[in-house]
């Protein structure tokens, strides 16, 4: 188990350190592209390839701790480090987006024309095309992960590829115009939409760490799993879930005829959980057997069991 875990870490720490590579080089392309113009819409694309960065770095970091193998004092695994990486990249997201309204605000109070903006959208084109590259790899990478870390840093390279796109767009119409304050304007519409990107994904993270339930596809072949099982004269209930990182955990209550022994009961158990491993990836499941002859399973429902007064 610890290796094939080691062997997964290996895997997702792939794609952080692609992230890492093509941060380093979209920064270089496009400061080189912002010193060529002078355009501080270039200037806001440059400052959030720095952001990519600092995201990617914490992505390989977060990615390493989640890998590790469940241990005494994380019983559980480590999967929930994850959600730090997108919070804390969702974060980075929003404080790029007030530097670049800052610094848009501040050249539309003083607009300063363009220099050398044929060569400057080239190399911005050629950054947004690596980005491109890159967050498409990582997306289908954290999609058949189930990675919330990778998906998140593919969400803010995509990001990155709109911002780039909006801001060669402004600059070609500076320089077609020669309205020189369509440069910060392009750039404080390219904050607004990086100040959405950052709020989802803070919101995906802050929705994980509240161990919000599994989504709907996951519950109906988790219901249709125990419905299949009813014939069998059992009924059940104390149906929850629960996502952390790319595990997934269920867990329930299978209430069975009084007269059933335990090696019946258990053998029921052992074929449902077998059916669910078998349709839902990376599954932890908890069960727990009860007689429907004994008033108190009827009454072990909710979270927290009421105690019943003598």
């Amino acid at each position: 188990m610890v290796t094939k875990n080691n062997d997964k870490h290996k895997s997702l720490a792939r794609f952080a350190w692609l992230s890492i590579a093509a941060a380093l080089i979209t920064i270089s392309l496009k400061t080189t592209a912002y010193l060529l113009t002078g355009s501080v819409g270039l200037l806001s694309d440059a400052m959030e390839s720095f952001i990519n960065l600092a995201g990617a770095l914490m992505a390989l970091a977060m990615l390493t701790v989640a890998a590790r193998p469940a241990d005494e004092d994380h019983a559980f695994g480590h999967g929930k480090a994850e959600y730090f990486s997108s919070g804390v990249e969702g974060t980075l997201i929003l404080i790029a987006a007030v530097s670049i309204g800052i610094t848009s605000v501040q050249r539309l109070l003083d607009p300063r024309p363009l220099e050398q903006i044929g060569i400057g959208i080239g190399v911005s084109v050629l950054a947004s095309l690596v980005n491109l590259f890159v967050s498409i790899t990582i997306a289908r990478a954290g999609k058949k992960h189930r990675s919330i870390t990778l998906e998140a840093d593919a969400q803010h390279l995509m990001t990155d590829v709109w911002t780039s796109a909006g801001v060669v767009v402004g600059v070609g119409l500076v320089a077609w115009s020669g309205w020189q304050r369509l440069d910060p304007v392009v750039a404080l519409l390219v904050a607004g939409n990086i100040v959405w990107s950052g709020v989802r994904i803070l919101r995906k993270s802050v929705m994980g760490l509240m161990d919000i339930a599994l989504p709907v596809e996951a519950l109906n072949t988790i219901q249709e799993v125990l419905e299949s099982h009813k014939q069998e004269g059992i009924q059940y209930h104390a149906l929850r879930t629960r996502q952390s990182g790319s595990r997934q955990f269920v867990s329930f209550h299978v209430i069975v005829p009084g007269d059933w022994t335990v090696h019946a009961g258990h053998q029921l158990l052992e074929r449902i959980e077998a059916d669910l491993r078998g349709k839902l990836p990376k599954v932890t499941i908890f069960t727990h057997l009860e007689s429907e002859d004994d008033p108190s399973s009827w009454d072990d429902i909710m979270l927290d069991r009421e105690e019943t007064s003598e």
